[in-house]
């Protein structure tokens, strides 16, 4: 089996820090969100990673090259960003008929993925929400999966479909999204994964749901750091020891950090080679070779290189800023 994650995304709701870096590489709760994702895959019966990459791409190719030199991945580059369908149609060359599991690069999700891969059937993550209007949404009848509709305005269910899919013929796959392309068949002006679902469906494939535990969205500051929260609260990180400061789990501080005379969390995630000296942080991400002084902060993320003086603040400030407050 392999693995497909689509990471070509621009990140525009996390700027100012995807000026610098790509979305799928932005820290929480101590790794970039592909690291995240990942990981929970290397337990699995993974052969290959296929990454379609676009914005920054070769900055996701040095991470995976240096974080998982052993992992066998194929880049396929996605120039213009035409929707989901067609991030997953440049894979075409990088996949055979086989099962595929696709994973979306910018969420986190918690789910049995040992129990996922075990099925049989092509089956679709879900969770039910609020408002489905926001997103794909299945309806499901004796287990079966009867329709698939993209963001509609009126919903057949509240389960909405959350980025992980698992595919028993991804040939069938390709050939359903070629007919989307060659028809120029688009939602909302993309070609969408979830109409190349629909036509497998109406051809007589087999579809089940899989309902997650979690699903974290990474792609927004408020939900990154609610993320951060999930993630360091779950993780079982051991609570380091700073002469002079105090730390309050959970956090995740890399051995290279330095705190000095602070009060640390809980809910900091501070990356290394950076310096937290006389300053309250909680709830908040301090990226690598950030220097905060003489700070409180909450809420708050700290792009890296950034540099922090000053007061009680909220800040969201991207790599290699400056911020003195008097």
């Amino acid at each position: 089996m392999r693995a497909i994650i689509p990471v070509a995304g621009i990140g525009t709701r996390l700027r100012p820090h995807t000026h610098t870096i790509p979305k799928a590489l932005v820290p929480v709760a101590g790794k970039p969100i592909l690291g995240h994702i990942i990981d929970q895959l290397l337990p699995l019966d993974v052969t290959q990673i296929v990454l379609v990459t676009g914005y920054m791409g070769q900055r996701v190719k040095e991470y995976v090259a240096a974080a998982y030199p052993d992992l066998d991945a194929c880049y396929v580059d996605q120039e213009e960003r035409k929707g989901l369908g067609h991030a997953i149609y440049l894979t075409r060359e990088c996949v055979d008929d086989g099962p595929s599991l696709i994973i979306l690069g910018d969420t986190i999700v918690t789910a049995d993925f040992g129990s996922l891969v075990r099925r049989k059937a092509t089956t679709i993550g879900v969770k039910a929400v609020d408002d489905p209007r926001l997103f794909g949404v299945v309806e499901v009848q004796d287990g079966v999966v009867k329709s698939l509709v993209e963001k509609p305005d009126v919903p057949p269910s509240d389960l909405a479909i959350v980025g992980l899919y698992l595919i028993q013929d991804t040939g069938l796959l390709m050939r359903s999204l070629a007919e989307l392309v060659d028809r120029d068949i688009r939602t909302k002006g993309e070609y969408q994964l979830t109409d190349a679902l629909k036509i497998m469906l109406e051809g007589g494939e087999r579809m089940e749901t899989f309902e997650v535990e979690g699903w974290h969205d990474c792609g927004h500051p408020v939900t990154l750091l609610e993320t951060n929260r999930f993630l360091l609260e779950r993780s079982g990180n051991g609570v380091p020891e700073y002469p002079g400061s105090v730390v309050i789990p959970p956090v995740s501080i890399d051995t290279t950090a330095v705190v000095e005379n602070s009060i640390v969390g809980p809910f900091v995630s501070i990356a290394g080679g950076s310096v937290v000296k006389n300053s309250i942080v909680r709830d908040s991400i301090v990226n690598a070779s950030a220097h905060v002084e003489t700070s409180l902060l909450s809420e708050s993320l700290i792009g890296e290189g950034a540099i922090v003086r000053g007061h009680y603040q909220r800040l969201n400030v991207g790599d290699s800023s400056e911020i003195d407050i008097g």
